[in-house]
């Protein structure tokens, strides 16, 4: 059972609004929320890849879209330049 799609928006806009707090990244809304949620996707990807998984529970989510959404901000810039 997964979080939801009410629960995964707030959760993913926590955890976007987390990375972009440690990154220093002046990010709004909706690119916080689209960060959490990519970012938990990819990184979970990556840590399934390598034989982890995380819980489907909201804390486990909001680490791993935290740390996934700083993941995506930091690639970001190196691709900027």
């Amino acid at each position: 059972m997964g979080l939801g799609i009410i629960m995964s928006i707030i959760i993913g806009g926590l955890a976007g609004w987390i990375a972009s707090m440690i990154m220093k990244a002046d990010t709004g809304l909706f690119t916080n929320i689209l960060l959490g949620i990519v970012g938990a996707v990819v990184l979970n990807a990556l840590l399934g890849w390598a034989g982890i998984y995380a819980a489907r529970a909201w804390l486990p989510q909001l680490i791993v879209g935290a740390a996934g959404a700083a993941l995506l901000i930091w690639i970001g810039r190196k691709l900027r330049g």
